[in-house]
């Protein structure tokens, strides 16, 4: 993996190492790609690793989820609602349609329940 800075956009890498004695993954983080790395199993202390390839994350945009996930429906699939980025869309779109602005309050529950933060009400549930 390799992590770049805006301001610099250098290379610095972050390998990751399996250690043989305990099986936990270690990531050692490293100035340049030229640095020697001595890895040492932040679990048990080994210096007994083995390199791995490490894993990769892709992130969609909002939009990207939306559009996989279709229009807001007045009878939405069950798992369209399993996905939390689709709460409060079928309120935003029906508001909207009607010319009507969201309340503050909601918009501020909708945003956090898309970050994964439920509103009280629910999460006392």
């Amino acid at each position: 993996m390799i992590w770049r800075t805006q301001e610099t956009w250098t290379d610095m890498p972050i390998y990751e190492y399996r250690c043989t004695q305990c099986s936990r993954t270690t990531s050692l983080f490293l100035r340049s790609i030229g640095s020697t790395a001595n890895p040492v199993c932040e679990s048990c202390g080994s210096t007994e690793l083995s390199r791995i390839i490490s894993k990769v994350a892709y992130h969609r945009s909002m939009q990207d989820k939306w559009d996989a996930s279709g229009p807001p429906q007045m009878n939405p699939t069950d798992d369209y609602y399993k996905d939390p980025s689709n709460i409060g869309r079928w309120a935003e779109k029906r508001l909207g349609d009607m010319g009507v602005e969201m309340p503050e309050q909601a918009r501020e529950m909708i945003d956090a329940a898309r970050e994964g933060e439920m509103p009280p009400a629910i999460k006392d549930i």
